[in-house]
């Protein structure tokens, strides 16, 4: 058991769950729309795609650092399920944005995952 890197998650998750919960002031929930999950699950998508795929990140981040930032800080900053809370929430009251917010949040995520890979290896060429 390593309770260094136990520890370096912990914090990753507070610092990470800290951010969502600042997306989530920023937009309020007066809208029907689930801006802030949206909005961060999507920040997260392309920042793990990044933190993945560049080499010298992994390189210079020890592995308690590199686990504390992609499983604890991005892992508690996105939030599946409160997408699918919210999901179910709106399709009880309105179908079609309940369907234009899962292909949203499916097509967005699949979108900032690429460009995150492609900005990690643009980093990596001009290295």
């Amino acid at each position: 058991m390593n309770i260094k890197l136990y520890i370096a998650i912990g914090i990753g998750g507070m610092i990470g769950s800290m951010g969502r919960y600042g997306i989530s002031i920023l937009f309020t929930a007066d809208h029907e729309f689930p801006f802030a999950t949206l909005t961060a699950n999507l920040i997260g998508c392309f920042l793990l795609s990044f933190l993945l795929n560049h080499p010298s990140i992994k390189q210079k981040l020890s592995h308690e650092m590199f686990t504390a930032v992609s499983i604890g800080a991005i892992g508690s900053f996105t939030t599946f399920s409160t997408f699918a809370v919210e999901t179910i929430e709106l399709w009880s009251s309105n179908l079609l944005l309940a369907v234009g917010y899962i292909l949203i949040s499916i097509l967005g995520g699949l979108v900032f995952c690429y460009v995150g890979f492609k900005a990690a290896c643009r980093g990596q060429v001009e290295q």
